[in-house]
């Protein structure tokens, strides 16, 4: 089982940053997500040159700002996955928090990937609001 991790300080207030998370229908910072659907706490939409996903959330914790998913259907045959988005106040704005545990480790690159170029989508998504 492979962990990829993203972990940055960002200078934006804790609960700005969650208020993306806790909608998590909300795919505005997800470049390759046109619109996602939520249905009993599975979340589901396609993702450009992907195909299908869908997603359980298992924890959504407004007081703790933790955002936990698996994903458990995909067009790629995962054995396991598992991701969790945490924020924690800090003196510069909040500390955010993304790892995900996968396997078979092959999927890694894609999914760090994909991690990587949402957080730039997050960061966008927090430049335009605050100008």
């Amino acid at each position: 089982m492979k962990t990829v991790k993203i972990e940055e300080e960002l200078n934006y207030p804790l609960e700005a940053v969650w208020a993306i998370f806790a909608d998590v229908t909300r795919c505005d910072w997800v470049p390759a997500v046109e619109s996602i659907t939520e249905l009993d706490g599975v979340r589901s939409f396609t993702m450009e040159g992907i195909g299908e996903v869908q997603e359980k959330i298992l924890t959504l914790d407004n007081q703790k700002h933790c955002l936990q998913y698996s994903a458990i259907k995909t067009p790629t045959p995962l054995d396991h996955h598992l991701a969790t988005i945490q924020l924690t106040a800090s003196d510069a704005g909040c500390h955010f928090s993304w790892t995900t545990k996968i396997a078979p480790d092959e999927f890694s690159p894609a999914i760090e990937h994909g991690m990587s170029v949402s957080f730039e989508g997050l960061k966008q998504v927090l430049i335009n609001s605050s100008a």
